[in-house]
């Protein structure tokens, strides 16, 4: 494999941001290969290997995915188009009687394809590279499944944009680090730190967009309704998390 510059890992990975917009340049092949090597190089649960990646390059199903994926343009200007998937199908091919169905083998199966992904944008920001995590894909599974032609055992769970960077967004604030680490055991969320966090947020979304939107509403936003009902149904129908 060509060796290819690139930026250290800590460096790479404390100016993360996510990239929306792309110049339209295509992302070379030996650029490309080395982040899917990376991909497929990342830690996986009792070496299982559980991920599958399906690169979209056709137009039309591009546009298809756009409309499940919250009409997020990107997914049709961006150079390359990944769907990250669970995959036990090639397990099941290998050995027929595998106990794919467990609970345990689709949590796994999610840990990996985090795993993988994370490698691939990582390896792909080093590289000069911008992406940008689809997870919109889930808002409509069945037609993801079916634009995909996914078969049993294999779920697609998000999709991911690269390409080269055509703009430089701020970074969205962390929370802070005490109230995400602790030491032998959980600690509960500290209220002062929070809400100087939650102003943080507050200040972040008025200068990049002008939005009246903290944290706080955005938990609620998100977390306050049905989220994706149909999700176990799927997974069951696709023979996972039955049991």
């Amino acid at each position: 494999m060509t060796v290819l510059p690139s930026k250290p890992a800590l460096e790479t990975a404390l100016s993360h941001r996510s990239i929306r917009k792309f110049t339209g340049e295509p992302i070379a092949p030996e650029m490309l290969q080395a982040v899917l090597a990376a991909g497929q190089a990342a830690s996986t649960s009792s070496f299982m290997q559980l991920v599958h990646i399906v690169r979209v390059t056709d137009a039309e199903k591009r546009k298809q995915l756009r409309t499940v994926g919250a009409n997020q343009h990107y997914i049709e200007t961006c150079a390359e188009f990944l769907v990250f998937c669970i995959d036990l199908a090639k397990h099941k091919k290998i050995a027929p009687d595998a106990q794919t169905d467990w609970t345990e083998m689709t949590l796994m199966g999610a840990i990996d394809a985090g795993i993988a992904a994370q490698n691939v944008l990582l390896t792909a920001e080093s590289l000069g590279l911008g992406g940008v995590y689809i997870g919109s894909l889930r808002d409509d599974i069945n037609a993801t499944d079916r634009i995909l032609n996914l078969p049993e055992n294999v779920v697609p769970l998000f999709g991911m944009c690269l390409g080269h960077p055509a703009q430089d967004p701020i970074m969205r604030p962390r929370l802070p680090a005490a109230c995400v680490v602790s030491e032998n055991g959980y600690a509960p969320l500290d209220d002062a730190l929070y809400a100087g966090y939650d102003a943080t947020v507050a200040d972040y979304y008025q200068r990049r967009s002008n939005l009246d939107l903290n944290f706080t509403k955005q938990v609620r936003n998100t977390l306050c309704h049905e989220v994706r009902p149909d999700i176990l149904p799927f997974l069951q129908r696709k023979g996972l998390a039955k049991r």
